[in-house]
């Protein structure tokens, strides 16, 4: 099948519409994709023409973004590129949607905090679910201890890296 995968980087131009007919959960919204160029008469980034898109989100995928995504977060869009062409009282129109497979929020542009959604289908944990770790706080997990020698390494012994490294250069006896 041939299809356009595209990559886009942009801003989410509206609030994300959901719904949820018999055939599964669906979002969409507008996308705003403004490109940048350099002017070097005015030694400075200029924006250039924005281009809007139309994204479509199914499944899973909708849930996410319906609860994820707020107007004026700067998203990167992976999907399949659909352009459509409508003609009404003899003028045409034409729109560009992106079927995502991907979402995700431009960490180059801030930062965000990855929450796995809950399945219906899993089963609940064995064990009590742990704290988010946090950069503010330390790792709750105990950190394993360094092995301390009981004794000095005698003089007259190499330590054992070293025979290790002769062992490895040495062939085998074979009996």
């Amino acid at each position: 099948m041939n299809e356009t995968t595209v990559c886009v980087v942009g801003n989410v131009a509206t609030r994300p519409v959901y719904r949820e007919p018999a055939a599964g959960a669906s979002a969409r919204f507008r996308l705003a994709v403004t490109a940048r160029y350099w002017d070097r008469e005015k030694n400075a980034w200029t924006d250039g023409h924005t281009n809007f898109f139309t994204v479509w989100a199914n499944r899973q995928l909708a849930t996410n973004a319906m609860a994820s995504l707020n107007v004026g977060d700067p998203v990167l869009v992976q999907g399949r590129l659909k352009v459509r062409t409508e003609t009404r009282d003899g003028t045409s129109r034409t729109w560009a949607d992106i079927d995502a497979t991907a979402i995700g929020h431009d960490l180059a542009r801030g930062t965000s905090a990855f929450r796995r959604s809950g399945r219906p289908e899993q089963a609940a944990p064995a064990e009590p679910p742990r704290p988010e770790p946090s950069w503010e706080t330390p790792d709750p997990a105990p950190r394993a201890q360094p092995r301390q020698r009981s004794g000095p390494e005698p003089e007259d012994r190499e330590p054992d890296r070293e025979q290790n490294r002769e062992q490895d250069r040495e062939p085998a006896a074979v009996a």
